[in-house]
């Protein structure tokens, strides 16, 4: 490992950013995974436009949250701090900027077992261009989510996913359910955080990755306020109804995963059929049902990492991801198509890079399966 610490990219826009953390409790039902938990706890990092402030740069994540998000997947060739000493570029607590009910608000949700760190490169970059950003910690389907109080909890969920029994169901709507309360706690006459007056809340999205993105179409489908949605590499679970899902939604996933029409190619309900090809097939399927504006683009040369800061990071590391492409360029691929999407889906600015193969990212591909 080289001895420069690992850092984030910084973001493109011409916005500050500023960021804190909110503990947010759900009286309203009890947690799906902690026995006896009578309501649902979450943090939420908000990312957002900020007054130029000479204060600290954020910490990426906590040592306790670093060496269990380490130690649980097995890494033991860098050094167990690692991920607590990453350079990111909000500011703690700047002042925001912006006019009151302003500015769209984008909800982002990792995938399971990450933190909502994982997507801090994407949420500052969308910052930066004038977006409220609200990063989830879906509490216990995170290797560790750190407490203002000093708790960190751990992944209760892993063991109802070795069940099995309506696991992914069962994520899915929570996700959504966790996505809704904090719209809500974001939006309503006494919001969590003071800085909410500058969101306009008819211009709500999500974006999500693997569980995350797979979530975005189950919290759309439960909630009308969120306008738009992006699913990055996360095979999807909710049923949309016969009627289908008009809102915009992107699926932006890796060519090795979801290229439409490899489904066919392994055996349904064998373990490389869940590994390699089952993902596609739920692309496929609810692709018939998405009766807005849709893309479907593909990333060559991308794992499931690259869409995330964790890609990059292993880079930086010294980790082998397994890539084609670097992690670098992965992230200035998704933010560049995340942030084009959010422009013209909530701001109403059409972006030539949805509309065909762009010279600059020769790398994505748009697919068009057959409706």
């Amino acid at each position: 490992m080289s001895a420069a610490a690992p850092y984030l990219p910084a973001p493109t826009g011409p916005y500050p950013v500023g960021t804190t953390s909110v503990h947010l409790t759900d009286t309203s039902r009890p947690d799906p995974w902690a026995a006896g938990a009578a309501a649902r706890e979450l943090m939420v990092s908000l990312w957002y436009p900020a007054t130029p402030s000479g204060g600290p740069r954020a910490q990426y994540m906590t040592l306790a949250e670093s060496e269990l998000q380490l130690t649980s997947r097995g890494i033991t060739g860098v050094p167990p701090d690692a991920l607590s000493t990453v350079r990111a570029n909000a500011t703690v607590g700047a002042t925001p900027a912006g006019r009151p009910r302003s500015l769209p608000l984008v909800v982002l949700s990792p995938g399971f077992t990450n933190s909502r760190s994982a997507l801090t490169a994407l949420a500052e970059d969308l910052a930066s261009h004038g977006y409220v950003v609200a990063g989830i910690d879906h509490t216990y389907e995170s290797h560790a989510t750190a407490f203002p109080d000093g708790r960190v909890t751990t992944c209760l969920a892993r063991a109802a996913r070795r069940r099995d029994e309506g696991f992914r169901e069962k994520l899915a709507a929570g996700r959504a359910a966790d996505v809704s309360f904090v719209l809500g706690k974001l939006t309503d006459a006494h919001p969590a955080w003071p800085g909410a007056g500058l969101i306009d809340p008819s211009r709500m999205a999500m974006a999500g990755h693997s569980a995350g993105g797979a979530a975005a179409i189950a919290a759309m489908l439960a909630d009308s306020r969120i306008r738009a949605g992006i699913d990055m590499d996360g095979a999807t679970v909710a049923p949309i109804p016969e009627a289908g899902l008009s809102r915009p939604f992107l699926f932006l996933g890796k060519q090795s995963n979801y290229t439409p029409g490899s489904g066919g190619a392994v055996t349904p309900g064998t373990r490389n059929w869940k590994l390699l090809r089952g993902s596609v097939v739920t692309w496929e399927r609810d692709w018939k049902l998405l009766t807005g504006w849709k893309r479907w683009l593909l990333v060559a040369g991308a794992v499931h990492a690259s869409f995330t800061d964790l890609a990059l990071l292993a880079d930086q590391v010294g980790l082998d991801t397994g890539a084609g492409t670097s992690g670098a360029r992965s992230l200035d691929i998704t933010r560049a198509y995340v942030r084009a999407f959010f422009d013209q889906h909530l701001r109403g600015t059409p972006q030539a890079l949805l509309d065909q193969p762009s010279a600059r990212y020769p790398e994505v591909t748009f697919c068009s399966p057959g409706d």
